[in-house]
C-alpha cells in the first residue's frame, strides 16, 4: 500500500510523512502523533529503499523502529532492488504530471495525493498483484485484515 506526502524538499521528513501515511492507512493505532501510534506487531512491514541519506538519517530510521517498519536495503550500487519505486515515479510521471498544468503548488500536490490514495491504491491494477489493485491484493492475500 501506497502512503504519500508532498513538500519543497526530498528529505527524512517528508519520507517519514509518508511513512506516517501509509502506517495510518494500514490502521496504525493512536493519535498520528501518539507515544504509542505504530503497527500491531502482526503487520509485519517491510519497507524497502535504496541507501540514500533520506531512508538512512538518523530520524528516519528512529520514526521506523517506532512504527513498527522494518528496514531493508539493497546493496550498493545495485539498480535492480528499486524497481518498484522506479515504476511508480514513472507511473506517476506518465499518467498525471504529463498530462496536467498546475497553476500552483497546491493545485499539483491535490492532484498528485487523489491518483496516489484514491486511484493507485483501490483501482490501478498492477502486473507483480496478480492485476489486483494494492488494496484488494491485501486483502486477497491476507483476509483475515481488512486494508484501509
Amino acid at each position: 500500500m501506497l502512503g504519500a506526502a508532498t513538500g519543497a524538499h526530498p528529505d527524512a521528513e517528508l519520507a517519514g510523512a509518508a511513512l506516517k501515511m501509509a502506517v495510518a492507512a494500514r490502521g496504525g493505532s493512536d493519535a498520528v502523533n501518539g507515544p504509542n501510534w505504530c503497527l500491531d506487531p502482526s503487520a509485519r512491514v517491510i519497507f524497502h529503499t535504496d541507501r540514500g541519506s533520506t531512508y538512512t538519517a538518523k530520524a528516519f530510521t528512529r520514526l521506523c523502529r517506532k512504527l513498527g517498519v522494518r528496514q531493508s536495503m539493497g546493496r550498493v550500487g545495485s539498480c535492480f532492488d528499486n524497481a518498484a519505486a522506479e515504476a511508480f515515479f514513472s507511473s506517476l510521471e506518465w499518467e498525471v504530471l504529463s498530462r496536467h498544468e498546475f497553476t500552483s503548488t497546491r493545485a499539483a500536490q491535490a492532484v498528485v495525493l487523489d491518483w496516489c490514495y484514491g486511484f493507485y491504491n483501490h483501482e490501478r491494477r498492477h502486473s507483480s498483484a496478480d492485476m489486483m489493485s494494492p488494496i484488494n491484493y491485501e486483502n486477497a492475500t491476507a483476509p483475515d485484515r481488512e486494508a484501509a
